[in-house]
């Protein structure tokens, strides 16, 4: 795959170019995933993610998929819809902000132990400004978990997303992070319950 600025501006494009503010006005208390894959994905979070680390939960929403058995000295999310946000119990802090217009993130440099994404990479449109701004907010070894299956909101999703096969667009997240800069080599995992939405995880950790 080739590096993201070689990547076609088309790519960014999406049929839905209106304000991601309207888009997003009405909540949408829904999960994305089947039931299984909520369940996996929950299951490398409580892999991966360290215990009583400080998670940033990237485009998150009203749910965040965590382990219950897991103790979060923070959860901080960052989403696009405020009673969204407001209901999610598992949140310590939250803040709405539209990473397409603002991709530079509202925290303190080193402030993270990880970033988790959970099936939202389609929706940005800046998102090599986004995972710089993730690599400034996590401390050094920490982990950046991006999560992606096969459903989206078409209209809002970029180009890339309809035009490319399940593992190009892998490649494509895994060149956000090399052309971010800040990262070691990213590596990916298939972690797709069988009969159900696939998983891939695609992660990188921010060098130390």
């Amino acid at each position: 795959m080739p590096q993201e600025q070689e990547l076609p501006p088309v790519f960014f494009d999406r049929e839905d170019e209106a304000d991601d503010a309207y888009f997003y006005s009405m909540p949408r208390f829904v999960v994305h995933i089947d039931a299984e894959t909520i369940a996996a994905l929950t299951q490398v979070y409580r892999e991966l993610l360290p215990q009583h680390g400080a998670i940033l939960d990237l485009m998150s929403s009203w749910v965040s998929h965590l382990p219950d058995d897991k103790e979060f000295a923070r959860v901080a999310g960052l989403g696009m819809n405020a009673l969204e946000l407001a209901k999610n119990l598992r949140l310590t802090d939250h803040v709405v902000q539209d990473l397409n217009r603002q991709p530079e993130l509202p925290y303190d440099t080193a402030s993270f132990d990880a970033v988790v994404n959970a099936v939202s990479i389609q929706y940005l449109t800046r998102p090599v400004e986004v995972f710089r701004s993730c690599a400034r907010v996590l401390r050094p070894g920490g982990l950046h978990v991006v999560a992606l299956s096969h459903r989206c909101f078409p209209t809002k999703a970029i180009r890339a997303w309809h035009v490319l096969p399940a593992l190009q667009r892998l490649e494509v997240v895994g060149t956000y992070f090399r052309n971010a800069d800040g990262y070691d080599p990213p590596t990916v995992l298939d972690r797709s319950p069988p009969g159900a939405d696939p998983l891939w995880i695609v992660m990188a950790r921010r060098v130390r």
